[in-house]
């Protein structure tokens, strides 16, 4: 409208401003939104395509940890636009398992208490394998995932033995299940002889070593579902590229939305 009042008068901008009580400052007004979003929605479509499992909520604290000092709000807009998110959402927990509490209380230090347990996976072929995870419940670090075809509780010493030499940690307790690996008179052994205690959860009551499986949910989702394993070498080697980034780089909502410690204590 002011622009045709340009062209019927000769009179100065403030004057047309005034006639249709617009600001001044509104007409001089450029929008900058469509080039700020371009720069949101490259690295907001590298990100989701390499983390098929990331929601908005995670791209958004990725963006932020790389420079991206765009509020919520700006980038939820340019999300919905681009539509990234693929994936399926888990279904809601019933109330009472939502609010569960673990039986034992919250632990105070590095190596305090670990779990343990196992996960299974198929190759192309169909043919299944097992891993073995373990996890510090005070860091939500990985410590290890440990591929194999068949595990027994010899395999298991092992991986203890590994982590906790090349550590040089001093464990009190692990948590575990059930599982005949973890019952074995080898790890009993190993246990004794290290003075580490061995919690054993109660017969189908996953929610008394909630970390693990809270860890295994989303190994199972970022991690299994993404890739295909055609033999015991590829899949570690995935599993040793996704530990990585898992303890270093993907931020952790149960730890203010970063990265597990670095360090060990002795």
């Amino acid at each position: 409208m002011v622009d045709n009042i340009r062209m019927e008068y000769n009179i100065s901008i403030q004057r047309r401003c005034k006639l249709v009580l617009l600001h001044k400052s509104v007409f001089y007004y450029k929008a900058k939104g469509r080039r700020r979003d371009q720069l949101l929605r490259m690295p907001m479509n590298e990100i989701a395509s390499v983390r098929a499992r990331c929601g908005f909520w995670r791209i958004h604290i990725l963006l932020r940890t790389v420079g991206f000092m765009d509020n919520h709000k700006r980038m939820y807009r340019v999300y919905c636009k681009e539509g990234p998110n693929l994936r399926s959402k888990r279904p809601k927990r019933s109330r009472p398992a939502a609010h569960r509490k673990p039986s034992e209380g919250n632990v105070s230090s590095l190596n305090e208490c670990w779990s343990m347990d196992f996960v299974y996976d198929q190759f192309y072929n169909g043919n299944r394998f097992r891993a073995l995870t373990v996890v510090d419940n005070y860091s939500r670090k990985c410590l290890s995932i440990h591929a194999g075809k068949s595990l027994k509780g010899s395999d298991v010493v092992q991986v203890m033995e590994a982590i906790t030499f090349s550590n040089e940690v001093l464990l009190k307790r692990v948590k575990v299940d059930n599982g005949s690996e973890f019952i074995s008179k080898v790890l009993d052994k190993w246990a004794y002889k290290n003075n580490v205690e061995l919690g054993f959860s109660r017969p189908e009551k996953p929610t008394v070593n909630p970390f693990n499986e809270s860890f295994n949910g989303s190994f199972r989702d970022e991690c299994l579902k993404a890739n295909w394993f055609f033999s015991l070498e590829d899949v570690q080697e995935k599993f040793d590229i996704w530990r990585k980034d898992y303890n270093s780089f993907r931020p952790h909502s149960s730890l203010g939305d970063i990265c597990p410690p670095t360090s060990t204590s002795k």
